[in-house]
């Protein structure tokens, strides 16, 4: 039971015996009482008022006083105005501690009934996957793991971008510039070649317009003239019409891609259960089409394009099918959301996506409900800012990209330079040091992002990560490393210890708490984290946590208490708040050692 439902059935309670008037505990507001008052808990006694008949603060007392002579656990209270400050006993704070010790999981809310199909990653087959993209993939993830602790069934999904005019630019400079070359007789990682493809394509292109314009020609003109560029939209048709030897090539390249991305997903820790390829999902997209031709919802012109107008909608007319009968990005999200809400029988679907895809996704709602699809509400855009350097933005066709492989690679090297610099592995094999630093490495680059609010634009500073102290993964990750060291000592000691350890015999310090408060904020911390679908609320009560319990380790003697029930209520408290780090940090996909 949480603190605010056992305020409100002890105060309703109160009321029925002070008034004679029955009310829902549920109906009363409890809050947590703010920094500047005295008190862990406030009732909001205002709505109280029609029935006592008396004045806010009367009000207050009259409860208060009640509460204090009747609840045990209520040790103390003030009454400000319309609100009631109560102050929990040890006794209380026992009770509480004695059920998160016992219950195995701790932080699981219950099941809400609800299926929710959560899409991330959806790369493009022209390139590597960059820091951007880890920032779709960890928030995508952590995400996922959060609506699951928050009861809900959830489908990972992912739908990859394997088809499109910039496949076919990528294709193109290989045929041009690179055949021959595989991934086998170069060296390069599938994904890396297809890249580097993508990269010299556009250097032909510009090349192209600087010598159109040379020539003459306006270089508005000129970009939508440049021969490759033309060879490329050629390509795209004959895709779609199933040239063989376009498809043979398209194939060949999308397997090298493919199987670059399953080894950066798999040094990430990131699955799906759900894949789709938009080279299937654009067909679905055309049949809609047909259906909103049909309903007068989109209109074909003259030249045979297909325009949607929502300009009554406040936004501009958008297109569904170009001239030639090749399809756009919206049109095969048209068919894939319709596809999954029939399928799966969802009743959320949530885009990660980046916040450059804003309009996008507003169009997408907007036309799937004048297509007639009640549940386009269901669909949300998990809009994040883009990840920015030092240096300043990406680009990606001019290859000025921190490559994901690359960065995983670095991270791994800091985590091993920091490591090794503590000179405290020397007993560790190494096979468990190699562990150990590939822990590190991908627990700070994977808390560094995800302690920054998905909305907020963030600066990513490799080194800044890594530090052992602050509000870092390598942090956390220490703390609970040396929460395991004290247990295990405890162990070769020979001390038995466990949630009967837990007793209101037992009177704890302000420091034991404190922590046992924020244990009981876990709960809260992951439904707030599901309402605002975001990691970073998870990661800063992490932090939160581990700093807190550094500060009692450091006032505290855990091993050294000479009395056996005080020792062991301390070592039952230190292995809940780790159980809870991991817990925690587990929402995040990072790992926790037991030995650093």
């Amino acid at each position: 039971m949480t603190p605010e439902s056992f305020i409100q059935i002890k105060a309703a309670e109160a009321v029925k015996a002070l008034y004679q008037t029955e009310i829902a505990p549920e109906s009363l507001q409890v809050q947590v009482t703010r920094k500047e008052f005295e008190g862990d808990y406030t009732l909001v006694t205002f709505p109280l008022l029609k029935i006592s008949h008396s004045a806010p603060e009367n009000t207050g007392n009259a409860i208060g006083t009640y509460l204090v002579e009747h609840v045990p656990e209520i040790a103390a209270f003030n009454s400000v105005k319309g609100f009631l400050n109560l102050l929990f006993s040890p006794i209380y704070w026992d009770e509480v501690f004695a059920e998160i010790a016992a219950d195995p999981e701790f932080g699981q809310l219950p099941a809400t009934g609800k299926r929710i199909m959560i899409e991330f990653s959806s790369p493009n087959t022209n390139k590597p996957l960059h820091l951007g993209h880890i920032r779709n993939n960890l928030l995508g993830d952590s995400v996922s793991r959060i609506l699951r602790a928050g009861g809900n069934e959830v489908i990972k999904a992912t739908l990859v971008n394997d088809r499109g005019v910039h496949i076919c630019k990528s294709m193109l400079a290989w045929q041009k510039a690179f055949k021959g070359k595989t991934p086998a007789t170069t060296g390069i990682k599938g994904d890396h070649l297809v890249g580097d493809c993508y990269v010299a394509f556009d250097k032909m292109y510009k090349q192209e317009v600087r010598d159109l314009v040379a020539g003459g020609m306006d270089e508005e003109t000129a970009k939508k003239e440049a021969p490759c560029l033309k060879e490329a939209h050629e390509m795209l048709v004959k895709w779609e019409q199933g040239d063989p030897e376009v498809r043979a090539l398209w194939k060949m390249m999308n397997g090298w891609v493919f199987e670059g991305f399953d080894q950066t997903y798999k040094a990430l820790g990131i699955s799906f259960d759900k894949v789709d390829y938009e080279s299937n999902t654009y067909i679905l997209g055309k049949e809609l089409v047909q259906k909103g031709l049909d309903m007068g919802v989109f209109v074909r012109e003259a030249d045979g394009s297909v325009w949607c107008d929502l300009t009554a909608d406040g936004l501009d007319r958008k297109l569904l099918l170009r001239s030639d009968g090749t399809s756009v990005y919206i049109t095969q999200d048209l068919g894939t959301a319709e596809r999954r809400f029939a399928e799966y029988n969802l009743d959320e679907h949530v885009y990660v996506v980046g916040n450059e895809q804003d309009y996008h996704f507003q169009v997408l709602k907007l036309i799937l409900g004048k297509l007639g699809f009640a549940w386009s509400d269901a669909i949300y855009h998990l809009s994040y800012g883009m990840v920015e350097l030092p240096e300043g933005k990406m680009k990606s066709r001019e290859g000025t990209v921190v490559d994901a492989d690359d960065l995983i690679e670095k991270m791994y090297q800091e985590a091993k330079e920091t490591s090794l610099a503590s000179g405290k592995l020397e007993d560790m094999s190494p096979e468990e040091q190699e562990r150990l630093f590939r822990m590190i490495g991908l627990g700070a680059l994977k808390y560094f992002i995800i302690k920054v609010d998905p909305k907020k634009t963030m600066l990513f500073n490799p080194k800044e990560s890594i530090d052992f102290n602050g509000n870092t993964g390598p942090f956390i990750q220490y703390t609970h490393a040396r929460i395991r060291s004290i247990l295990r000592k405890a162990c070769a000691q020979g001390i038995a210890f466990g949630p009967a350890d837990v007793t209101t015999a037992l009177v704890p310090s302000a420091k034991e708490i404190r922590l046992i408060k924020l244990l009981g904020l876990f709960p809260g911390k992951v439904a707030e984290a599901v309402e605002a679908l975001s990691p970073a609320v998870i990661a800063n009560y992490a932090y939160e946590l581990a700093k807190d319990f550094n500060q009692y380790y450091h006032d505290t003697p855990i091993l050294r208490e000479e009395d056996g029930a005080l020792l062991r209520f301390r070592l039952v408290l230190i292995d809940t708040l780790s159980r809870t780090l991991r817990t925690a940090m587990n929402l995040l996909g990072i790992e926790l050692p037991e030995r650093m």
